[in-house]
């Protein structure tokens, strides 16, 4: 599809998102201003909860827009929804498929549900980018995982979407699975000049494959560009301190090379031209016995997020119950 060529692959204006009724429900998006252009692969880094998965759902018409506006592949997604659910595609962070049929069925399931005729060229060419080809007559519980993903990221692509949405997808995922998936949104967005989505807080993968992105926290975006225009932002180390009987902050502030001394929760942030050459002045201006933990962070989208918000993006939590989200999309999709 080439529709509205040259337009933003995605574009929101002031897009706000609460749920419950009145004012008084959660807000889960508050006046978010993006602009993707077509055949990029933009990032949305955040963690759990910071409005990700919402973007998603407001952006493929599954939850209604409260107040702003957005636009995917030129069409509005108010207005126009059905416009946008045939050009776009989408692949979870859990593997929808039919495990009792073979890949060749899953994908003439998903050529049925969207009305798709002369698809089996387009199926056969995608199961051969993939590596599937042997194995298309399989069925799909005898697929190893990384096989999973392949099939179903080519369901995404059957239709030829212009925009693919991808929800955390690596999550779970072992390493060398991971970086299989890496690999294969590189490769797609290259062969089929597709615009991708992705959400994740993994700070690797974000840096590793966007060409741009944007960081969410408590559905606002707090900042957006390239990942070296981001790290260029904190020209500073920032090291965190734990002390058992706090921190004589002036004493500190008055070390060369300190920028900013700041509390985050019961610990200290302390931004530092240089951790190299502040560490030794640090341990000879305050009490040793006192510090019960020390850590450096040097440039990068961790120190970004945490420069911002003043926490951590965070360890891997435990997978939410979307499964009725997914299925919603398999129907939306259709």
């Amino acid at each position: 599809m080439t529709d509205n060529v040259g337009t933003p692959a995605i574009a929101t204006h002031d897009l706000s998102k609460r749920y419950g009724n009145g004012g008084r429900g959660v807000l889960a998006l508050d006046h978010v201003n993006l602009t993707i252009p077509p055949a990029s692969v933009f990032g949305l880094l955040g963690p759990n909860g910071a409005g990700k998965t919402t973007l998603i759902k407001v952006l493929t018409g599954i939850s209604d827009i409260t107040a702003g506006s957005a636009t995917v592949a030129g069409f509005d997604v108010r207005r126009e929804s059905k416009a946008v659910r045939a050009r776009i595609g989408w692949v979870a962070a859990e593997v929808i498929l039919d495990d009792d049929f073979s890949g060749w069925e899953n994908l003439w399931l998903q050529a049925k549900l969207q009305n798709l005729s002369d698809w089996e060229g387009r199926a056969n060419h995608l199961l051969t980018y993939f590596s599937l080809q042997d194995r298309k007559d399989d069925k799909v519980s005898h697929y190893s995982t990384g096989m999973r993903k392949k099939l179903e990221i080519a369901l995404a692509l059957l239709h030829q979407p212009q925009v693919i949405f991808m929800d955390e997808p690596t999550i779970g995922l072992d390493v060398g699975t991971r970086r299989m998936l890496w690999d294969i949104v590189t490769g797609v967005h290259k062969e089929f000049g597709v615009t991708v989505l992705l959400t994740t807080h993994y700070i690797e993968e974000a840096d590793a494959l966007c060409d741009r992105l944007a960081i969410i926290d408590e559905g606002r975006i707090i900042a957006q560009g390239t990942p070296s225009e981001l790290k260029a932002r904190v020209h500073a180390d920032l090291v965190l301190l734990e002390m058992s009987d706090g921190l004589d902050t002036p004493v500190v502030s008055a070390i060369p090379g300190v920028q900013e001394v700041r509390p985050q929760g019961g610990d200290w942030m302390i931004r530092v031209g240089s951790s190299e050459e502040f560490l030794p002045r640090l341990l000879a201006a305050i009490p040793t016995d006192q510090i019960r933990r020390i850590s450096v962070e040097k440039p990068s989208l961790e120190t970004v997020f945490l420069d911002l918000t003043g926490k951590r993006i965070g360890a891997e939590e435990p997978m939410r119950d979307i499964r009725k989200f997914y299925a919603q999309m398999r129907r939306a999709r259709s």
